[in-house]
């Protein structure tokens, strides 16, 4: 799936039709700036936390962090177990405080 910008992924809250957002951030980052709506799994623990994201598989996935290098790496991890619409948020949080 294509990676989503910052002023989709605000219209599509403001619609009430975001996608499960996934903050791979750490968690002392998550509680300095967040998403609304958004779910904190620090990038580390991602490996550890799949079968909870299990029935994710074929949900529309944004995951995010600071700039969209950890993002991008959870992205390709998730795919590769098998999540079928996962998306980066471009940007991540830098980009979308900005839109």
């Amino acid at each position: 799936m294509t990676d989503i910008t910052a002023d989709e992924l605000k219209d599509r809250l403001a619609q009430g039709t975001a996608p499960v957002i996934i903050d791979v951030r750490e968690t002392w980052e998550n509680e300095e700036s967040r998403i609304d709506g958004s779910r904190n799994i620090p990038l580390g623990e991602l490996p550890g936390k799949v079968e909870e994201l299990e029935d994710l598989r074929d949900q529309e996935v944004v995951v995010h962090c600071k700039g969209g290098s950890r993002s991008a790496t959870a992205k390709a991890f998730l795919q590769q177990q098998g999540f079928t619409q996962v998306r980066n948020l471009i940007g991540g949080i830098q980009g979308y405080q900005k839109a």
